[in-house]
């Protein structure tokens, strides 16, 4: 990039970094922050409009670094909260944290008010209000650091959650250079993270591209088959319309022995013992199938496979997440593609085939978006939709004899192969420019790289 690092250095007296540049300072943030907490509410209260508010699950999932309720969709809450809720409400420059992680790595998570919009902390943040005149955009890049993370990780406490205190946030610290020269590392790292990110959002684009062309093309297989020549019939159902005329139609109630998944929680889970598949990752990481020899998947103690044993599954069996926050998620599932035993852990429904029937074309055919149509119709819910055993055993299915079954599976196997091998390149391409993302985030804030002389008329690379 043609940038020196800072020539003088003076050594911190801390863990990391152990040094800085000489002209820098170092502070705890309980001299940067007031500190608070968000709103004492619950998803309940919110609603579509009123006050902006920001929440712990979208400062880990959507918002991140930064919030602008007038580009970022919020839910709101009342009115009201103006009048009684004042320590919450922040202003630009503010910061929130999400006050606890399910992972270590989200530990630290946050969010600062890049508007002048009034926007409340919600439930589950701690609140920070800065009281010096630090430029609150590099206090976010710092704070979004690896280095500055590292002090939070190995601070925090839990076990399934971890907890993100106020006091670990107050002796947490900070090197700061002058202002101006704040603004410089602000100025050159929103240039250089700008043309990142637009990288990435290229990538995430065709990697959604490739998604969507992908369930076209399951939903045409399973709806038509591969024999362009085959008669067609009526299928009876409107929004199906003409199916292959040899194909039996069933409700899943014929097919399928239903049952739930343990009735457990995440502190029974552990890193050895049975391999067990619960809706969140279903939701998020292995939808479809789930291989517990490739896949990672947390545990439960061997004493379920003596109490359990409904919720055992076995190769081919499906396990459906029986509720979804929002209604493209409704019918998400996996079929268990191993023959290790796996189970279906809590907030799942576990359908078990009870004759002999292609669990891989089943899958395909739960994936295409005109079988999903069926459940998102009837689902019930505002904030969460429940996925009931009724609602499933009810759907149909629309079958070809079991040879064909296989012959669609082998056909799609391969036709998708290289749309899956485009789609796990491009994630690995977005996976390193995040990794070079957070080395020059790291290198701008702790004075590896001197910005101040950078000419950005000759070169912002």
């Amino acid at each position: 990039m043609g940038l020196s690092t800072y020539e003088k250095w003076k050594d911190t007296g801390i863990e990391w970094p152990k040094s800085i540049p000489e002209h820098w300072e170092l502070l705890q943030f309980r001299y940067l922050f007031n500190f608070g907490r968000g709103l004492g509410i619950t998803k309940s209260n919110l609603q579509d409009e009123g006050i902006p508010c920001i929440n712990y699950g979208e400062i880990h999932s959507k918002f991140g670094f930064e919030v602008d309720p007038a580009r970022h969709d919020l839910k709101c809450v009342d009115q009201v909260y103006l009048e009684t809720g004042e320590r919450s409400l922040l202003k630009h420059g503010d910061f929130v944290f999400a006050d606890t992680s399910e992972d270590i790595e989200g530990s630290g998570n946050f969010s600062y008010l890049n508007s002048d919009t009034p926007t409340f902390a919600g439930y589950h943040t701690v609140v920070a209000k800065p009281v010096t005149n630090n430029d609150a955009r590099f206090l976010a890049y710092l704070i979004d650091a690896q280095i500055f993370r590292s002090q939070i990780r190995k601070n925090v406490s839990g076990v399934k959650v971890f907890s993100i205190t106020q006091d670990i946030l107050k002796n947490c610290n900070a090197w700061l250079p002058p202002e101006d020269e704040q603004k410089k590392i602000v100025d050159f790292l929103d240039r250089k993270t700008r043309k990142i990110d637009q990288l990435i959002e290229k990538k995430k684009a065709l990697i959604e591209k490739l998604d969507e062309q992908r369930i076209a093309v399951i939903t045409q297989v399973v709806t038509k088959g591969i024999n362009e020549n085959a008669k067609l019939k009526p299928s009876g159902i409107e929004w199906l319309g003409d199916i292959p005329e040899h194909w039996d139609i069933k409700k899943l109630r014929h097919i399928f022995t239903f049952g739930r998944g343990l009735g457990i929680t995440k502190s029974n889970l552990k890193d050895e013992g049975i391999p067990c598949i619960n809706y969140g990752e279903i939701h998020s990481k292995y939808g479809f199938e789930v291989v517990p020899e490739i896949h990672e998947l947390k545990c439960v103690d061997q004493k379920h496979l003596e109490t359990g044993g409904n919720s055992l599954l076995k190769h081919g069996d499906f396990v459906f997440a029986d509720t979804s926050e929002d209604i493209e998620g409704s019918g998400n599932f996996s079929y268990l593609n191993s023959e290790s035993p796996t189970f279906a852990g809590y907030h799942t429904v576990v359908a078990k085939p009870e004759f002999s029937i292609s669990s891989r074309f089943l899958a395909y055919l739960f994936d295409s978006q005109l079988f999903r149509y069926q459940i998102r119709k009837n689902v019930s819910g505002v904030k969460v939709f429940s996925i009931t055993h009724g609602i499933l055993k009810n759907c149909i299915a629309w079958l070809p004899p079991i040879d064909e079954q296989e012959k669609i599976v082998h056909y799609l196997d391969a036709l998708l192969k290289k749309s899956a091998q485009m789609k796990r390149l491009n994630i690995k391409t977005i996976e390193r420019l995040n990794e070079y993302r957070s080395a020059l985030i790291t290198s701008a804030v702790t004075g590896n790289i001197d910005v101040r002389k950078f000419s950005y008329k000759k070169s912002v690379d």
